[in-house]
């Protein structure tokens, strides 16, 4: 007998991104898995009203529209959990479109590994013009690939731009900690796996994610990555000496990272193939290295987490 498919529901946050999002849930509209079997839920939040998120959310039968107020993506799925029906939650992104057998990959996986705490997918970056990606979409790829394999394998988490998982393993482990502004994701894997579930990575699970592709978009991320990662480690640390010594040394490091990376892009990475690429991509590693400089100063005298 062939086992029963279980009912998904999808999550996803929005944040002033309705161009993303109708792509996504266009892509939604087109899934293989029954109709009957899954639900959308959109979670705004705090988009601008000019964005109209509740306006592309009525052209999808299977999208419902919830608001969380709390800045946060986190914060913002922890209200989709809260309202989902499903056996099983899938996670992605405004900014994702899911491949059309996303939904029937991600369960299948799940359903013929029940000791699977979570199911990370493959994430394929995409550009503006696939054969000609600029410097900042190059840099992306190649430094910032969201390698979901390496995430499984080194650190137990999966991103979730891409991610499935049981609603009893999300019950007994806890939702996503709703403070952080990034890195929520690791949090929250890294629970899964000491609570005993095994990670997994699929292929075959995929979506598609652009690569950021301005210095605007380089500068928020960087904010809200670093933001999560000043959260996280001044959460997890209680001493007082050793968590203001992995700002310190952090603080170095990010400092001094652009003087090696330099000569690393200029002369040994191959993946670059032109002078004007090395040099290119060593200006940005070096305007990013000093976004996360700053951000931790600012974070230390005191500022909020930027949310991106």
């Amino acid at each position: 007998m062939t086992q029963p498919q279980p009912f998904v529901s999808i999550i996803i946050p929005v944040f002033n991104d309705a161009i993303g999002l109708k792509r996504c849930l266009a892509a939604l509209e087109q899934q293989t898995y029954p109709k009957h079997l899954y639900e959308v839920i959109v979670v705004d939040n705090g988009s601008q009203a000019e964005q109209d998120v509740a306006g592309v959310v009525a052209l999808h039968k299977h999208a419902i529209l919830a608001h969380e107020n709390q800045p946060g993506s986190y914060a913002a799925r922890n209200r989709g959990i809260a309202l989902a029906k499903g056996g099983v939650l899938a996670f992605t992104d405004a900014d994702c479109i899911p491949a059309p057998d996303w939904v029937e990959q991600g369960v299948q996986t799940l359903v013929h590994n029940p000791d699977c705490g979570l199911v990370a997918g493959n994430i394929q970056i995409s550009f503006q013009n696939q054969d000609q990606p600029t410097a900042i979409e190059l840099y992306e790829s190649l430094w910032y690939p969201l390698s979901q394999a390496e995430f499984i394998e080194k650190h137990h988490f999966g991103a979730t731009a891409n991610l499935f998982t049981f609603a009893h393993v999300m019950a007994k482990v806890g939702a996503f900690d709703s403070t952080l502004k990034s890195n929520g994701d690791r949090e929250w894997g890294q629970r899964v796996y000491a609570a005993g579930y095994r990670p997994l990575y699929a292929e075959t699970v995929c979506v598609t994610h652009p690569a950021r592709h301005s210095l605007g978009q380089l500068y928020g991320r960087a904010r809200r990555i670093m933001g999560g990662r000043y959260d996280l480690q001044q959460k997890s640390e209680p001493s007082f000496f050793k968590r203001n010594g992995i700002f310190a040394i952090t603080l170095i490091k990010y400092s001094l990272a652009p003087i090696p990376m330099l000569g690393f892009n200029l002369f040994l990475d191959r993946r670059l193939k032109t002078f004007k690429q090395r040099l290119q991509i060593s200006l940005i590693m070096g305007f990013v290295s000093y976004v996360y400089v700053w951000e931790m100063l600012r974070l230390k005298w005191g500022g909020i987490s930027y949310r991106g």
